[in-house]
C-alpha cells in the first residue's frame, strides 16, 4: 500500500464524470492532455454536480498513463492520468522511490502548484 501526505484537500463540484485518482482542473473537470490542474481526485464523480475531494498540496496517489521513470516530472494525458513531462504543463514530480512500468499502475506524486 502506498502512502500519501495530503496537506490540503478541497471539496470540488465536478463538471462531469471524473475517475478516481485522476488529475482535476480548477473548473472541476477531469484534466485533459498537458493542462493546468488543481489536484488529484480521491474518488470518482459519476456526474456533473457531484462533490469530490481533491488533493491540492502535498503528495497523493495518481494513476499512470504510461511507463514513468523514477524522479520524472509529470504532466497529464488526455484521460487525466500521469505521464512523463514532454510539452505540457508540469503538475507534479514522482515521489522518491516511485516509478511505473506501464499504464494503469498507481504512483505517489509530489503535487506542484501550477
Amino acid at each position: 500500500m502506498r502512502n500519501k501526505i495530503a496537506l490540503l484537500t478541497l471539496t470540488v463540484t465536478a463538471a462531469g464524470a471524473v475517475a478516481e485518482s485522476r488529475f482535476v482542473t480548477h473548473a472541476g473537470a477531469q484534466a485533459g492532455a498537458g493542462v493546468n490542474t488543481l489536484g488529484v481526485s480521491h474518488y470518482a464523480a459519476a456526474a456533473a454536480g457531484d462533490k469530490i475531494p481533491v488533493d491540492v498540496i502535498g503528495t497523493t496517489i495518481v494513476e499512470a498513463g504510461a511507463a514513468i521513470a523514477a524522479g520524472a516530472l509529470i504532466e497529464t494525458d488526455a484521460s487525466g492520468r500521469a505521464i512523463t513531462k514532454a510539452a505540457g504543463v508540469t503538475v507534479a514530480r514522482l515521489a522518491p522511490g516511485e516509478s511505473a512500468s506501464a499504464a494503469g499502475q498507481m504512483v505517489e506524486v509530489i503535487l506542484l502548484p501550477n
